[in-house]
Order: structure tokens, then sequence, then C-alpha cells
């Protein structure tokens, strides 16, 4: 039995969080919050020129997640049923901070404050971790055109942002999930070993599990 009603699984780009949160929500019967995919009219030209496009590409993803979250956070009580989210609410602010220059950062942040107030903590994050070599080969499994471009270095970096995240914020409760030795898809004993370690209790802080 779950001990928390709010978890979020993350992890960077193709590492299967979003399967995960799926396979989680329907496990143990929880309400599913997934990102909302807007079609975002710079991620091509991003890719393509990152330097020029990157505070329009992100300024996008803000609007649509604050459209999102909008509505999502008035209707629900986040702490008194269980919800399983398949991104940290704060996103927008670790990709703008890869992306985006010191200045534009500054900007960016303070618009991201304005518009979105009061974001609630998840009680555990399920973070999905994989070396960028793995999640470059999962990501062109899958075929989406407008992430052929992603690169290794740009997936380390989003990586290292994330655990500046973790590390800043030590009330935060954070299981690291291998995901390059575990196939919670195809191998359902990988997948119960998941379950089984979600069901228990933790500190806050960072807790890489060995599974």
């Amino acid at each position: 039995m779950l001990r928390y009603n709010f978890i979020t699984v993350d992890g960077n780009t193709g590492a299967g969080k979003t399967t995960l949160a799926e396979m989680l929500a329907e496990e143990f019967g929880g309400h599913l919050i997934l990102e909302e995919f807007v079609e975002n009219p710079f991620l091509k030209r991003f890719y393509a020129d990152r330097d020029r496009w990157a505070f329009h590409t992100e300024l996008s993803f803000l609007i649509d997640r604050y459209y999102q979250l909008q509505g999502t956070l008035e209707e629900l009580d986040l702490y008194g049923k269980l919800h399983i989210s398949d991104y940290i609410f704060k996103k927008s602010l670790l990709y703008a901070k890869v992306n985006l220059d010191e200045e534009e950062f500054r900007l960016f942040e303070r618009v991201f404050h304005m518009v979105i107030k009061d974001l609630p903590d998840p009680e555990m994050i399920i973070y999905v971790h994989s070396t960028s070599e793995r999640l470059v080969k999962n990501i062109a499994k899958r075929g989406r055109d407008f992430e052929q471009g992603v690169d290794k270095a740009y997936l380390d970096a989003v990586e290292a942002i994330y655990f500046e995240h973790f590390r800043s914020n030590q009330h935060l409760r954070i299981l690291v999930i291998d995901g390059d030795h575990l196939d919670f898809v195809g191998n359902p004993a990988d997948y119960r070993k998941i379950v089984d370690a979600v069901c228990q209790e933790y500190d806050p802080g960072i807790t890489q599990l060995h599974l």
C-alpha cells in the first residue's frame, strides 16, 4: 500500500516516466496527471538553433503548462486521494535554466512566478535515471520527429539541473531508479520490484534504490 497521496514520476527525455506513471496509477487506482503535449511552434527551430529560439520555446511551454495546471490544481485535492503525475510542476524552470542565458533566465523566472503561484510539492518523487547513451537509443526507438535532434550533452545538462534542484530542496523525498538495468515495461519482475520499493516509507532527501 502506498504511504503517500501525491506522487510524481519524472526523468529525462526518453526515460519512460510517463509509462511508469501510467502503470502505477493503474496499479493503485490513482488519478493520473499527464503533461499535455501541445505542438510547440518553436521546437524544431530550437533544435536547429538553440541560442536563438530557446526563450521562445520555453515561454511557449510555460504558457501551455500554465493552462493545464490552472484547471488541474483548482479541481483537485492533491493530498486527499492518490494522484500520480508524470512531471514536477516546476519543470519549466529547470529546463529554462538549461536552455537560457543568465539574463533570459532571470526574466523567465519572474514571468514564471507571476503566472504560476503556490505550486504544491509532491510527497514523493520517483526519478527514473538512465545514461544519456540509453536515452538516445530510447528516443530513436519511439521515433518522435521533434526529438531526434536531442544529443547526449543536452541530456546530461538536463539531468544535472534536476539533481541540482533535488539537492537544493532537501525537504523533497526522491527515489532514484536505475532505468538502464530495469525493464519495468517488458519484465514484470522488475516492475514488481519498483512497486515494492515505492510502498515503503522514506525520509526526505535523495534515496538511490538498488533493485
